[in-house]
């Protein structure tokens, strides 16, 4: 697996999010103005586009976010959630970021927690989802 880096938002980054989020989880809004400033992650099995995440700073929270984590149908249960967590997580490192946060899907909190992220605040719902805060000190 290879992974790479984009300063916008690639083809293949918006593919998997389309497959993940809207075809699969039948979410209606996926696409907003974040991507314009996010760093996306794209990972790479040879040439086919199987994982994708971006990372930018919200100052609300004073951190730096993670979202949009998804990994096609096809390759789950091979670990590239983490895989690409991580490799998400020592680009914040690199730049100096001291923490993590994410906006999660209260269905995959334990995903997290087991990446060592602990949740913060009240559930709360975006769409009809349940999420909740998440960080992580770096």
């Amino acid at each position: 697996m290879i992974t790479k880096q984009y300063s916008y938002l690639p083809e293949e980054a918006k593919a998997i999010r389309l497959s993940v989020f809207i075809d699969e989880q039948g979410f209606d809004v996926e696409f907003d103005d974040i991507d314009d400033k996010a760093v996306h992650f794209v990972m790479y099995d040879d040439t086919v586009p199987v994982a994708t995440c971006r990372i930018f700073y919200y100052h609300e929270k004073q951190s730096f976010m993670i979202g949009r984590v998804a990994v096609v149908k096809e390759y789950r249960s091979k670990h590239l959630g983490s895989m690409i967590m991580v490799e998400a997580e020592n680009y914040v490192k690199s730049i100096g970021g001291k923490n993590l946060g994410v906006s999660a899907q209260c269905r995959v909190s334990d995903f997290y927690k087991k990446l060592g992220f602990i949740e913060e605040g009240e559930m709360y719902y975006d769409e009809f989802c349940p999420h909740i805060f998440m960080k992580k000190d770096l």
